[in-house]
């Protein structure tokens, strides 16, 4: 009873996955994620933040043009004494004032501070670029390593599958051996235990099969259903290709060119410094307009006065001494530099061991690769012999059994010996500089 609902559940789950499963290809799931991936997405965003940043609206070069307004009211009482006149009570006395003013500021000469910064906000930019750069590489590794994890888990239901399938032909034989009494009761046994572990194996990597894609939607972060498949082949790139990029690394590797960017920054964050020695000069115009409505009074009638001003003039302004403050900012920024230089020769020893070790590593992966590709041939080799032997009643059938136990192994260690050798040679590509130039 145990074994027929075994095999109902495996029937099941096999129709739930074979049914008419879409293939996400690679192409498509470095699309998907480009687009939807929010670490990318994220990454984006700076990128647009530093470009405007770097604009002209924000260099310093353009002048400021202000507009300024007003107005006041006042109600006032006046009792007025003049000498030999009546006293003069006025009530209700109005006056009025009204103005306006346009100001235009602009710098003609800051030191050429606003130069260097400008620049500097330039390669600001283009280090985000390249940090931006760095996120989608990170995310591509991180999308492959689940990806393949994916069509691995894959070809390990379809290698359990298959040993399900022979396990239930070999149940099918003992059972009917056992009727003419040509093998005791011990192997049919032996025969059904086996399909039960071949069931409950195929439902676990079953499942850790759905796991793994679900993993794969959160990096790719799309909503679609479980029911898709992946693309199992696997190509390499040649090792003339992968040496030249090794020897081409310093020029592309992602981590080399952020700290040259950095130095960068830093050398102009030396000479913005220094402009604090220098004057500034600055341009200044306005237009005004006034107008102002005065009450009479016992000398005067009440009048309305109306003038407009255009004034314009230079402003220098130079800080001879500010305490040292200067100094101080020049002496921290050339430490900051040497810094950087520091950190870039740091790097650069990293990037170099990482690339030997990523370089031996690749190697060693592909090596093991060919090694269980022929370990598969041999071992498909050994099982149709044992099969046959099996079925002229030549071998027992544990020892059948052994040969169907050596091919799954073999088969499920190829491949994982493949994906592991691609992805480390995709984890190569990376410290190179150049995954996002090749075809996945």
């Amino acid at each position: 009873m145990k074994n027929r609902l075994f095999i109902l559940w495996i029937c099941l789950m096999s129709f739930t996955f074979c049914k008419a499963q879409e293939l996400l290809t690679k192409s498509e799931a470095v699309e998907l994620t480009l687009q939807e991936n929010f670490g990318i997405q994220i990454a984006k965003n700076n990128v647009d933040i530093a470009e405007n940043n770097a604009g002209i609206l924000n260099s310093g070069y353009l002048p400021s043009l202000s507009a300024v307004a007003g107005s006041n009211f006042s109600r006032q009482d006046r009792l007025a004494e003049i000498n030999g006149q009546e006293p003069l009570d006025q009530k209700d006395l109005d006056s009025e004032n009204y103005n306006a003013s346009l100001n235009l500021n602009y710098t003609l000469f800051d030191g050429l501070g606003r130069k260097y910064n400008y620049k500097r906000l330039k390669e600001q930019y283009n280090l985000s670029e390249l940090q931006a750069r760095e996120t989608i590489e990170n995310t591509l590794i991180q999308l492959f390593s689940v990806y393949y994890e994916v069509a691995r888990r894959y070809e390990n239901v379809e290698v359990l599958k298959q040993t399900l399938s022979l396990s239930k032909d070999r149940l099918k034989r003992v059972e009917y051996l056992f009727d003419y009494g040509q093998v005791n009761k011990l192997q049919v046994l032996n025969a059904k235990v086996d399909v039960s572990n071949d069931s409950i194996n195929l439902i676990n990597e079953t499942q850790t099969l759905e796991n793994a894609k679900r993993d794969l939607k959160v990096v790719i972060n799309s909503e679609f259903s479980n029911n898709f498949q992946v693309d199992t082949t696997v190509n390499f790139t040649p090792m003339l290709k992968i040496e030249k990029f090794v020897e081409e690394h310093e020029l592309n590797n992602v981590s080399l060119l952020q700290v040259e960017k950095s130095l960068e920054i830093s050398a102009y964050d030396q000479k913005i410094s220094k402009t604090g020695y220098l004057p500034t000069l600055d341009l200044i115009g306005s237009y005004g307009w006034n107008r102002n409505i005065s009450p009479e009074t016992p000398f005067f009638s009440g009048s309305t006065q109306t003038s407009t001003t255009i004034s314009a003039g230079l402003s220098l302004n130079w800080n001879l001494f500010d305490t040292g403050q200067t100094a101080v900012r020049i002496q921290n920024a050339k430490i900051d530099y040497d810094n950087q230089k520091l950190q870039k020769q740091q790097i650069q020893t990293q990037v170099d061991r990482d690339i030997q070790n990523a370089l031996n590593n690749y190697k060693t992966r592909l090596y093991i690769y060919e090694l269980q590709e022929q370990n598969v041939k041999t071992n498909r080799d050994n099982f149709k012999r044992t099969e046959n032997q099996f079925q002229l009643g030549q071998i027992t059938s544990v020892e059948f059994r052994q040969a169907q136990v050596n091919l799954q192994n073999a088969q499920t260690s190829y491949s994982l010996a493949k994906y592991d050798a691609k992805l480390a040679e995709l984890q190569l590509l990376q410290l190179t500089g150049q995954l996002l130039n090749v075809n996945f």
